[in-house]
């Protein structure tokens, strides 16, 4: 059950059929886990912040402006206590605090992907927050205390968009900026080469990271990911295409 990595884009997503939503379809028909472990991008705490609860969640729609079919979706996924508390185990024996939480819906970070993924809402779902704060090389330690989920048929997702700058896109153009794509590509490169060191520092070393990554809350769930994968496992493109003209949908399997 390879850890991925999925652009969640716009909200709009929930209720698109596109080559992009075909994909999540596709792929959540090849996959069945027991239980998923999200880190949404939308979700943001000082604390590693796991959501605790057996019922089902609350639907979130922390968005605004957008067609009123959007606010009408529910998905009615059940959580895990016991996936949650396993999860903050495995956290806590490596030294990372958690907290845990029985309240939260779920938001759009997690629920546009996966109604198209696992449209019955059958799957338990555990979502967990992140903190943009936190240094590269601990987002990727936080995923590396997770690793042994794969093993045990719990699916990992880190949920966010690696090109994200708002300010940025350009409305109805079709063909992706040059810059997006390289910094896309230099990403590519070094998870294929497994040089973390170069990844923990890129904002110094890739090719217009500042751009790129303006806020990293959309950037950090990439690093979660990719430390929960196998160190024995190629990174693997599974999907790629840009959104006007610079708003990536890279995903990534681990």
């Amino acid at each position: 059950m390879n850890p991925l990595f999925l652009a969640h884009g716009s909200p709009m997503l929930a209720v698109e059929q596109n080559e992009y939503s075909e994909f999540l379809k596709q792929t959540g028909a090849s996959l069945k886990p027991d239980a998923i472990v999200i880190f949404t991008a939308h979700w943001e705490t000082d604390i590693v912040t796991i959501s605790s609860k057996d019922d089902e969640y609350e639907t979130i729609y922390d968005f605004y402006g957008f067609p009123d079919e959007l606010y009408q979706i529910k998905y009615a996924a059940k959580g895990s206590v016991r996936v949650a508390e396993h999860v903050g185990h495995l956290l806590s024996e490596n030294n990372i605090q958690v907290a845990y939480d029985n309240e939260r819906g779920l938001d759009h970070g997690s629920w546009t992907m996966l109604k198209h993924m696992f449209p019955k809402a059958d799957i338990p779902v555990v979502q967990i927050s992140v903190n943009p704060y936190r240094a590269p090389q601990e987002q990727f330690l936080i995923g590396e205390a997770l690793r042994s989920l794969s093993s045990q048929n719990i699916l990992l997702i880190g949920s966010g968009v690696t090109v994200h700058n708002l300010r940025a896109v350009n409305w109805g153009q079709k063909e992706p900026e040059s810059w997006a794509v390289q910094f896309d590509d230099w990403l590519i490169e070094k998870m294929n080469k497994h040089d973390t060191n170069s990844l923990f520092q890129y904002e110094q070393l890739a090719p217009h990271a500042k751009m790129a990554v303006p806020r990293a809350e959309h950037f950090v769930p990439l690093y979660i990911a990719l430390g929960s994968g196998s160190p024995e496992s190629a990174p693997k493109v599974i999907y790629r295409s840009y959104e006007f003209g610079t708003l990536s949908y890279l995903c990534m399997q681990f």
